[in-house]
């Protein structure tokens, strides 16, 4: 759902970078577990608001400057069950991220191993045995999404 980018002010507050459509929608959770490394813990949020371009945030627990600066870099996460469903032909990043990707002629691109936003669409980091792809999640390339197979057919070739 998004990281810690660092320390907002001396009272145990945090920068916090939202991954989600809408920045402020992260403060609709109650609790935040927060990770570096596979170590997940979980926190009550306090209080919270929208400041330029980040949230700032403050967690129970987390009280000064140190304490706030020592969680930078960790990711930010909420529990899946409290999530809305995703709507038809939308998905969660976490939802792609493995996924095979084949085109339509059958030939394996690699796995989705990542995603970022450009503004203008999501973009498919796809990791294949030798290469890496950097695909439009567009519906120019991205023809289907079969979640259970958990597989993403693309109009996107080998030599692209």
């Amino acid at each position: 759902m998004g990281y810690v980018s660092g320390a907002f002010g001396i009272r145990g507050w945090l920068n916090v970078v939202a991954d989600t459509e809408h920045a402020d929608s992260l403060l609709d959770y109650d609790t935040w577990w927060l990770s570096r490394d596979g170590d997940w813990r979980s926190y009550t949020l306090e209080e919270g608001a929208v400041h330029t371009k980040k949230l700032a945030a403050k967690l129970v627990g987390v009280d000064g400057r140190d304490a706030a600066f020592a969680l930078k870099s960790y990711q930010v996460a909420v529990p899946r069950s409290l999530m809305p469903a995703a709507a038809e032909n939308e998905y969660y990043w976490s939802d792609l991220v493995g996924m095979a990707v084949v085109n339509t002629a059958d030939e394996v691109l690699g796995k989705v191993e990542k995603l970022f936003e450009t503004g203008a669409n999501d973009v498919l980091v796809v990791k294949g045995a030798e290469t890496e792809r950097l695909l439009p999640f567009v519906a120019q390339v991205v023809l289907k999404v079969d979640v259970d197979a958990r597989c993403i057919t693309v109009d996107w070739g080998l030599d692209y």
